[in-house]
């Protein structure tokens, strides 16, 4: 049995460490799940958040998510970067694995599409780090993001934060902060086939 990793642990003692602000690019699934992450971030990082998420369907689910994501930045006065909406980059990654469970290989394929497109933009804008807001969700397999971020570091000249902002009442957290922004909530993950499970 594999030694289980305090990731929440790491990430406090690295930025406990640093002198000045660094440079963070935040992949960010959605408004309810960046909240809690920028809260604790901003006093460690000048963030900007990438909003890179193709797998997400209907495309009017896609753009309510988008939109509520830019209101709650433009109000923190965080920097907002849109991916393309690139739907049939999905679709494509998924076939096959249309029956997959929720959590399954579609799931694991979908994450690494994301943040390697943000590890990929990371690099070509000079960000010092990469993050995501997916670790904040008790739904989402926190070893195999962290594993990905760093096999993705070796391969683009921009570091990964590992985390587990979940942790800390980091979850509990962003409940509370999407009562009192009344965000949108979604009920299901995005994909078509998270949807019809839901």
């Amino acid at each position: 049995m594999s030694e289980k990793i305090n990731y929440n642990q790491i990430i406090e003692k690295k930025i406990a460490d640093f002198k000045g602000k660094k440079s963070l690019l935040l992949h960010s699934c959605c408004g309810p799940c960046s909240a809690s992450v920028i809260e604790k971030l901003q006093p460690y990082f000048e963030i900007t958040v990438f909003y890179y998420n193709p797998n997400i369907y209907p495309d009017a689910e896609y753009f309510k998510r988008r939109d509520e994501q830019q209101k709650y930045l433009a109000k923190m006065n965080v920097p907002f970067v849109e991916g393309d909406y690139e739907a049939e980059i999905f679709f494509r990654l998924a076939k096959g694995l249309e029956l997959e469970v929720e959590g399954g290989q579609r799931c694991l394929k979908c994450f690494e599409m994301r943040l390697r497109k943000t590890a990929e933009f990371g690099e070509e804008y000079n960000f010092q780090f990469l993050a995501t807001t997916l670790t904040v969700s008790p739904h989402k397999n926190v070893n195999y993001i962290n594993t990905l971020g760093q096999t993705l570091e070796k391969e683009y000249n921009i570091e990964y934060l590992v985390s587990d902002f979940k942790k800390k009442e980091g979850y509990k957290r962003s409940l509370e902060i999407s009562q009192k922004e009344k965000f949108y909530r979604q009920d299901y993950c995005g994909c078509i086939y998270s949807q019809r499970k839901k």
